[in-house]
Formats: structure tokens, sequence, C-alpha cells
């Protein structure tokens, strides 16, 4: 018997929801972090890469030594511009956020898959603990794009056409269905015969 996919869904969401709440309860931080990245084409034909994470301390406890790294910038298609690919926090309260930030230059055309950062903390009388964050979508580094305005252009288009457009197409494949035989009719005309 299968079991539905709506149901599968509800308990998985539930065993994480009771999984977060059983970690909220206990005397421990929890860290969630968020990782993001944003390109800016540059005049001189490079590319510009803000990436920025956030991390949370959504537990009861203090996380200390809270370290965070982040080397799955390649050096052959990135330059380090601004800021560091690592920080250290002392302490990060429970219900605490914190911010970090750098810079990246890249010349090179490529599609890029960044990785995780890594971050560790600790908890007073255990080990180092670690935690990851999402993993930012892949960047198309020197891509064509479409200019906004051109964009904005093509959405106005349709949406001011779009409804036209629409029912020429459907009148137009009516009639064509219309007048053009049908294949099943052609076949029970030459059965007949």
């Amino acid at each position: 018997m299968a079991i539905p996919m709506k149901l599968l869904m509800i308990f998985a969401l539930s065993s994480l929801f009771i999984i977060s709440a059983a970690f909220a309860i206990s005397d421990s931080p929890f860290i969630v972090a968020h990782k993001k990245a944003t390109l800016t084409k540059l005049d001189s034909g490079a590319e510009h890469v803000s990436v920025s994470i956030d991390i949370y301390n959504r537990g009861s406890a203090a996380a200390y030594d809270v370290n965070f790294t982040d080397n799955s910038w390649a050096q052959e298609v990135f330059e380090l511009v601004g800021g560091n690919t690592t920080k250290t926090w002392e302490r990060l309260v429970a219900g605490s956020l914190v911010s970090h930030s750098f810079e990246l230059v890249s010349r090179v055309k490529a599609m890029y898959y960044g990785t995780p950062a890594a971050i560790t903390f600790r908890i007073p009388m255990k080990s180092k603990l670690q935690a990851y964050p999402t993993p930012i979508l892949p960047l198309d580094i020197l891509a064509d794009r479409i200019p906004a305005k051109k964009l904005e252009l093509v959405k106005r288009f349709f949406a001011e056409y779009g409804s036209l457009i629409s029912v020429i197409c459907i009148v137009v494949l009516s009639g064509h269905l219309i007048a053009s035989p049908s294949k099943s009719n052609d076949a029970k005309g030459s059965k007949k015969s």
C-alpha cells in the first residue's frame, strides 16, 4: 500500500517541528545559518560578488567560540577584495543574531556552485559542534543577462496584449481542429468499404 505524498510530507514536517522543539527545550544552543550571494556587473568587465551570512542562535543557551569559515571560493575564479572569509565570535547568546559579509571579484565567465560554509561552536564542558548554513544557488558569473528595461517592456507587452493573443490562438486552434479531418473517422470509413 502506497503512502500518499501529502501524508508523508505532513509526517516529515511534524517530525522536524518536534525535533526542533526538543532542541529549544533542552539547555543548549541551536545554530541556524543563512548564506546568500548577490552579483553586480562592473564596468571593467568583471563581476562583483557580495556574500553575507546570518547566524542565529535559536536555542536556550549561549554558544561559545563560534567560528565561521568559508573557503569554498576558488582562487582561480575569485579574488577577495573586502572583508575576510573567516570570522570568530567569543559568544552567541540565546536568541541573538550575528552577521558577516565579504566581497569578491571575478573576471572569469563560469557557472559556479558554492558550497556551505563551516560554522563551529562550543558548549561548555562538551566538544566542538558543527553547523552548516544553507548553500547558495549557482552563480552564473559574467552571463549575458536581459537588461531590466527590456524585461519590463516584455512584461508590459504581455500584460497589455496577452489576453488578445490568447483569444486569437484559441480561435485559430479551434478552426484548425474543425477544418482538419479526424484520423479516427478515416479509419472507420476504410473499414466499412
